[in-house]
């Protein structure tokens, strides 16, 4: 086997040859000479939330950055700035498609110039290493080669559009409990065949102008401050020349985050750099070279985004612009995995459909925490189906809401932000159309200064849209008061229920009133909150909090009843279920994987109704579905993004197949094989070694509910052969159904001689291929060099291994279809 491990992605040229990047590097050195150290300091710390403070002296502009991976918020958490919200990570890596990955890439840049942001902070490439993962919907898969080529589409779009990327979190961040604290201890195999795996792919293959390091600490070492991962593996052995930047709050030290390679300690004013670090220098614990190198660094950045005067950006010609809500629904379809499909009763046939659930109507479209963004619309499942559907032929039911807490950004609300001074004068105002108030940093009003900002009133009306007893509630800590159609419910303090920011910060509401309303009748409305900025060394000054809602409660018993009468008088029935944001958002782990709320027993009652029963799953990440041999279908179609609904109709009526493979492995908790993400006395031992995802349920000898790489489409395949020659397998297949589509061809190398040490097999290669009916086509597939290597412990180095390897290939890792053997 002579092959490399080559183009994984649609790569760019390596910035750092070419006559344009010594021109910018020369320019990089002119400004780097001009500046005095408290220059220099400062331009390391940041100068609020999302920036890094302009440089007039040398023509440097400030340089912005905004949360992604899904689309770009901008320097404002608020729904009155909205951005296109495309599927989440693990619907984009569902699709195999880095292509489609560069093409979201592409419009996400769109999107960030539209918003002033020159540096997206995403990619997540950390690996799904237990279902019980928070984060997971933010990240790709548990395969390290999947998660690579997709992570390398992705930052090759986003860069050729002209913005940075900040691949992230370097390394190891695959859970989020103790996240900030954490020593994950993980061996060197490990590291190095799985969890840095898809960042040196994509460092190799699209070059990262950005690399974000993790909280968490990696064999004693905080990520913030690893000489060894940052200096020596990332920048030394891959040759990264990139600017790394910390999470928010992550760095704790000015010496060991500058000797550990950080560039950027965000967010400023107040971090360990800065004047910290500038004293450091005058004191002689750190050497000025060593800043020199750091700012090198962002200005590198700079002059490659186009805010360095004097410098050429790298991209002077940008891409044709990209229709955000085209791609988002194309993502969508391509996006969905049709894991059971009995009978073929998808795609739908023609007759009555009973829609039910709670989030066909409420669709939950994105993850939450720090990926949240807010869409102009959102198209629910009731929304797609109602425009695809004949008039007359859907029906809708609640059955079971899976939201047994308050929710914001809730439906019904037209409410502002009132910003007054201690004597009640107003100083600004903006619409809140969520709710919700999340401003950090400049990111106030206009006219309005913290200095001089005493309260914020949310105003305004609410018409519910059902009648009943409606509940309302705060979240955030500090005094409110709440008033309902003129009746004030709480006028306290609410504290804190846990130490970590985060859950303040996207933890649940606390209710606070109920309220006896009529429908389609509209009430006054206001939450008023004394702000109350933390004083002393904070890294930022802020102001959050939000007014939460919830629909009259029903007894489940009626509305499960009322759910099968509907399947029961339709020809097929189709059941949205989902998880909420009390289950899958950052700063938390999840405890189990079970539906929340009574949606089991509504599935089970829906299914026992009507045998043409379809069920969609809308979560981010596994989900346990107990009931899935009772049911016809079960489509996973993850968070799908705002035009989410639109793509479910057009795949339940056939207009497009569903185009997705499963990116990481569903079963029970009770099966899988790695579930322990929290920490004893500060260390998790990642004792399982290279064994997680396929491998571990592979190693086991268990059968999960669904296996990695598995989709069904609405046409059949025939896999003829599998041939290799040098170091690309060529699979012949047939579409041996009556309909075009899609084929994931998917190959898999296992080693002839049993090695305990490693996998029983893994993914090396896959392609797409499109055909007719009838239609044989021919896919290549490169197998990289890697794919035959693996990481030597006493050589610390990677270590080709020879002998006799099985090449599979089939429609996933559980259904292999053709097989041949090679001697490398």
């Amino acid at each position: 086997m002579a092959g490399t491990q080559g183009n994984q992605g649609n790569s760019q040229e390596h910035q750092g040859n070419s006559p344009a990047d010594q021109a910018r590097e020369a320019v990089v050195e002119a400004a780097l000479g001009r500046l005095d150290l408290d220059a220099k300091t400062r331009l390391l710390a940041g100068q609020d939330m999302w920036s890094l403070p302009a440089l007039p002296e040398i023509g440097l502009e400030s340089l912005v950055m905004s949360d992604g991976p899904i689309g770009v918020r901008g320097v404002r958490w608020t729904a009155d700035d909205p951005s296109v919200a495309l599927p989440s990570p693990t619907a984009l890596a569902a699709t195999w498609d880095p292509e489609l990955a560069r093409r979201a890439g592409v419009l996400l840049a769109q999107e960030a110039r539209r918003k002033g942001v020159h540096v997206l902070l995403a990619p997540t490439v950390n690996l799904h290493r237990s279902p019980l993962g928070g984060r997971h919907f933010e990240a790709y898969s548990e395969d390290p080669y999947l998660t690579g080529r997709i992570g390398t589409g992705y930052v090759s779009g986003v860069q050729e559009g002209g913005v940075g990327t900040t691949v992230k979190h370097f390394v190891a961040n695959d859970a989020e409990t103790e996240r900030f604290t954490v020593n994950n201890v993980v061996g060197a195999r490990a590291l190095r065949e799985l969890y840095l795996a898809p960042f040196e792919t994509i460092v190799e293959n699209a070059h990262p102008w950005g690399i974000m390091t993790a909280y968490n600490s990696v064999n004693g070492s905080t990520m913030t401050e690893h000489h060894y991962l940052v200096n020596e593996v990332l920048r030394g052995e891959w040759g990264f020349d990139g600017f790394n930047v910390s999470d928010w709050m992550a760095a704790r030290s000015t010496v060991g985050a500058l000797e550990g390679g950080l560039d950027v300690a965000m967010p400023g004013p107040r971090t360990v750099y800065g004047e910290p670090l500038a004293q450091a220098v005058r004191d002689g614990r750190v050497e000025e070279a060593k800043i020199d190198e750091a700012v090198r660094r962002v200005l590198r950045l700079a002059a490659r985004v186009g805010i360095l005067q004097g410098a050429e950006p790298v991209v002077t010609a940008l891409p044709d612009p990209v229709d955000g809500e085209a791609l988002a629904r194309e993502i969508a379809r391509r996006s969905f995995v049709l894991v059971r499909n009995e009978r073929d009763v998808l795609p739908l046939k023609p007759g009555k459909v009973a829609l039910i659930g709670a989030a066909a109507r409420d669709a939950r479209v994105l993850g939450g925490g720090s990926a949240t963004v807010f869409p102009v619309r959102t198209v629910s499942p009731l929304d797609g189906l109602t425009a695809a559907l004949p008039e007359g032929s859907l029906n809708y039911a609640v059955g079971a809401d899976p939201n047994t807490e308050l929710s914001v950004f809730d439906e019904g609300f037209k409410l502002r932000a009132v910003c007054r001074d201690a004597d009640g004068n107003v100083l600004g105002s903006e619409s809140a159309p969520g709710g919700q108030i999340k401003w950090m940093g400049p990111g106030l009003p206009e006219g309005v200064t913290y200095d001089r900002l005493h309260t914020v009133e949310l105003t305004g009306s609410f018409t519910p849209r059902e009648p009943g007893t409606h509940t309302f509630g705060i979240q955030g800590v500090g005094a409110f008061r709440l008033t309902i159609d003129g009746t004030t419910y709480f006028d306290d303090v609410q504290r804190p229920a846990k130490d970590d920011p985060f859950i303040t910060f996207f933890g649940a509401p606390v209710p606070r009133a109920e309220a006896g309303l009529t429908a389609g009748e509209p009430v006054d409305v206001s939450l008023t909150y004394v702000v109350e900025l933390a004083e002393g060394d904070v890294p930022m000054k802020a102001v959050m909090f939000a007014l939460a809602h919830q629909d009259p409660q029903h007894d489940p018993d009626d509305l499960i009843a009322e759910a099968a009468e509907a399947a029961r008088n339709a020809d097929t029935a189709v059941v949205v279920v989902a998880t909420t944001e009390r289950v899958e958002s950052e700063g938390f782990d999840r405890s189990d994987l079970r539906l929340p709320g009574r949606q089991d027993d509504l599935v089970r009652a829906v299914a026992a109704a009507n045998p043409n029963t379809v069920v969609v799953v809308n979560s981010g990440s596994p989900v346990e579905l107990p009931w899935r041999d009772e049911v016809a279908a079960v489509l996973l179609d993850w968070f799908p993004g705002q035009e989410g609904g639109a793509a479910l109709a057009d795949v339940l009526t056939g207009a497009y197949e569903p185009g997705g493979r499963l990116p990481t492995t569903w079963g029970s908790l009770t099966d899988a094989p790695v579930t322990q993400v929290t920490p004893v006395d500060g260390e998790l031992p990642y004792t399982e070694g290279v064994f997680i995802g396929y491998r571990a349920w592979q190693k086991e000898g268990r059968t999960p509910s669904y296996a990695f790489g598995h989709g069904l489409g609405y046409t059949d395949w025939t896999y003829e052969s599998v041939k290799v020659e040098g170091s690309t397998a060529t699979v012949r297949v047939t579409n041996s159904g009556t309909r075009t589509g899609r084929e994931v061809v998917q190959v898999y190398l296992a080693p002839m001689e049993t090695d305990p040490e490693r996998p029983v097999r893994w993914l090396a290669g896959f392609a797409g291929v499109e055909a007719g009916p009838g239609e044989t086509v021919e896919v290549s597939v490169e197998l990289p060099r890697r794919a035959f290597e693996i990481w030597e412990e006493i050589a610390d180095a990677w270590a080709f291994v020879k002998g006799s390897y099985a090449v599979e290939a089939g429609r996933s890792i559980a259904d292999l279809r053709v097989t041949t053997t090679i001697d490398v």
